[in-house]
């Protein structure tokens, strides 16, 4: 077999690598701002910078915190699509969160007619997600601040080797309009880029965000920092022994890509979805559809999902440490903590990319390169197969290989990068999937060894004056499910064990299923894990031929749930955590379930807070939303560098065919690689 970098493989990959670029695209690009927007279209550049125009006009020295798309009611898009090629697309308008005076406001900019037709100043708890300007204006300060320089002196550092990080602070029960700040914290660099694995503690300087000054200051105790020895992670700076290297290996298609990319919207193999970006959410899929080829029409399946909230508390209750409950699309925007994605390292050889468009603080617009990567995967898997030998003189084997399409973002959320994907797969399964690497916050410490501990330290020694400290992540996902339309209900079907008392059958037991249906929200609070139970959104109104509801189940990965106490300050901001599945109906206003203003906010416009009202759910409208959790106790592995854990779900089809969907699918070309061994003895 040639070597990886043999001239023919070369040659197949640059010819892939133009079958890509010319056929995925459509001639109506999604740079081009005269086409004709779908009504889900995120803001373009062009768009971004007539929202700011707008606005600046008539509001000078205003901060832009989220600018996004205000998307039209639902039954209007859904309008517009039984329309499609005839319909005029309603009109494009923006939602706007800014800070102006001090304040909060909230606008809706209606870009048809350039003009701001909403107005309001937001009155209650919480701010608006930070921006980069200010966290990097505060760090500065706090740098530049004269009691922590003499902080630094006296411990014998370089002051030009410490960064300066910014931390929100939470809520605990304080009264009153609070003021809104951030909490610098600092770490040193001085022989490694890994400044999370050398905090300098003790130091705090607390900014305010609105005036730009400190407002406190507070050095409580002198650590030692953590060395830097073993803590760079670049491949340039790894010294021997290293592992055994693998040959090479790669993806190609060298008859292009399977699907297609116009706008936003994508095609592959029977399903139909578009795929959007926001600077809060990341990616957003919405009108994901389906083929059925027995009926020859497209079957909705979703009408949006993307992530609601990502909440992250640690649980270390020291004084520079307790009120480190994060909420990263919230208080950072997950989607504005997007990273371009690397060819090759990030995603595979076959995948292509998409850029995604934020706002700086100044309203300008910033094209966020290669946010998202689209390729379809093959790792070997099996769709389905059957060797068949239980029939004389003969055996018969079929099988499918299982390819699917990935969409894919990374979000480095300060020291923790979340890999994102969603993956379709023929079946008709989507395959939700967040990968956790990145870093870990560590705490210095005094102790070089695990016999010298005998307290509460809140994590787990990693290395000499290093703990990692334990903490959870939750990343709650919100999922409008229109399972073949819109009106839907939730099923929960038991699994319950029946004893055999009478001589019917040897047997002395055996487990049944009894199927529940929610009537209202609060009939739908699950915690998962404690009995066997299958959960599934159906639509009532329709049945297969033999007469079983059309629907999709939910596939828990892991379930996960908090250990904090409802009391407790951060569990109460974070209470939609409690279940791993709630149900609601169809809300526009309801999309973020740690509350629209999530800095500070005090738990009083969650999603806990929204199902206290008990709605009806039966056949109507519904919103599935599903919590994946992660408790994480560091360990040494995990040092300096996390290797990637996954967890994730599926939503898998269930009833909604009337016999398996892939059982005609045909399986892709072969490509063949003539050098290539296809036997053990061919290896050397």
């Amino acid at each position: 077999m040639p070597s990886p970098m043999a001239p023919p493989c070369n040659t197949l990959l640059l010819l892939s690598f133009f079958i890509f670029s010319l056929s995925i695209f459509s001639t109506n690009s999604i740079h081009n701002p005269h086409h004709h927007h779908h009504p889900l279209d995120p803001l373009s550049l062009h768009e971004l910078d007539r929202v700011r125009t707008i606005i600046t006009a008539s509001h000078h020295n205003i901060s832009f915190h989220y600018v996004g798309l205000d998307e039209p009611d639902k039954s209007t898009v859904l309008s517009w699509l039984s329309r499609y090629t005839a319909a005029k697309p309603p009109p494009r308008r923006a939602l706007v969160i800014a800070r102006l005076n001090h304040q909060s406001r909230q606008f809706i900019v209606d870009l048809s007619t350039r003009s701001i037709v909403s107005d309001e100043i937001y009155g209650g708890s919480g701010y608006p997600i930070l921006t980069f300007e200010e966290q990097t204006a505060a760090n500065s300060l706090a740098l530049s601040y004269a009691p922590f320089r003499a902080s630094v002196s006296k411990r014998g550092l370089k002051v030009e080797e410490i960064v300066g990080l910014s931390f929100t602070v939470g809520w605990y029960g304080e009264e009153g309009r609070s003021r809104r700040i951030v909490k610098v914290m600092f770490c040193y660099l001085d022989g490694s880029v890994n400044l999370y694995m050398r905090p300098i503690e003790g130091i705090t300087v607390t900014v305010d965000l609105d005036e730009m000054k400190v407002i406190a200051f507070l050095d409580r105790l002198m650590v030692t920092v953590p060395k830097a020895n073993g803590t760079d992670y670049r491949e340039s700076e790894q010294k021997p022994p290293f592992g055994p290297r693998l040959k090479g290996i790669t993806v190609v298609q060298p008859d292009g890509p399977s699907f297609t990319v116009h706008g936003h919207e994508i095609r592959w193999g029977n399903w139909e979805f578009h795929l959007g970006f926001d600077m809060r959410a990341g990616p957003i899929i919405s009108l994901a559809s389906i083929y059925d080829v027995e009926q020859q029409k497209q079957r909705r399946v979703l009408y949006r999902g993307y992530i609601s909230e990502l909440f992250v508390p640690y649980m270390d209750l020291t004084e520079e440490w307790y009120y480190r409950t994060f909420f990263d699309a919230g208080e950072y925007g997950f989607g504005l903590c997007s990273m371009p994605l690397q060819p090759l390292t990030d995603c595979p050889q076959n995948a292509v990319f998409m850029d995604g468009y934020v706002t700086a603080q100044n309203g300008s617009p910033v094209n966020m390169t290669n946010v998202f990567c689209i390729f379809e995967r093959y790792a070997g898997n099996i769709m389905w197969r059957h060797t068949e030998a239980g029939i004389p003189g003969k055996l018969i084997t079929e099988a499918r290989p299982e390819v699917s399409l990935v969409v894919r973002m990374v979000s480095a959320v300060g020291n923790y990068d979340y890999i994102i994907d969603w993956e379709f797969l023929q079946s008709g399964s989507m395959k939700l999937t967040v990968g956790l690497s990145g870093l870990l916050e560590v705490r210095g410490t005094e102790y070089t060894h695990v016999d010298q501990i005998h307290e509460e330290v809140y994590g787990t020694l990693l290395a000499e004056n290093a703990l990692g400290a334990y903490h959870d992540h939750f990343i709650t996902y919100h999922l409008d499910l229109d399972v073949d339309g819109d009106a839907n209900s939730f099923v929960k079907t038991h699994l319950q064990k029946k004893v055999v008392s009478d001589n019917r059958s040897p047997r002395r037991s055996y487990w049944t299923v009894i199927s529940e249906t929610a009537k209202t929200e609060s009939d739908a609070k699950i915690q998962l894990g404690s009995k066997p139970v299958e959960l599934l959104v159906v639509n009532p109104n329709k049945r297969t031929k033999v007469g079983n509801y059309v629907g999709y189940r939910l596939i828990p990965g892991s379930t996960v749930g908090p250990l904090l106490s409802d009391d407790d300050y951060s569990q109460w901001r974070g209470a939609f955590t409690k279940y791993n599945v709630w149900i609601t109906p169809y809300n526009k206003s309801e999309k973020w379930v740690g509350g629209l203003y999530t800095d500070q906010s005090r738990g009083d416009d969650t999603l806990a807070h929204w199902t206290l009202r008990g709605r009806e759910i039966q056949n109507k409208d519904i919103v599935l939303w599903y919590t994946v959790g992660f408790h994480h106790l560091p360990y040494q592995e995990d040092f300096p560098l996390m290797p990637t854990i996954s967890g994730g779900f599926e939503l898998r089809p269930s009833n909604f065919f009337e016999s398996n969907p892939v059982l005609k699918v045909k399986p892709p070309t072969q490509v063949k690689w003539s050098s290539c061994p296809t036997m053990m003895t061919d290896l050397p």
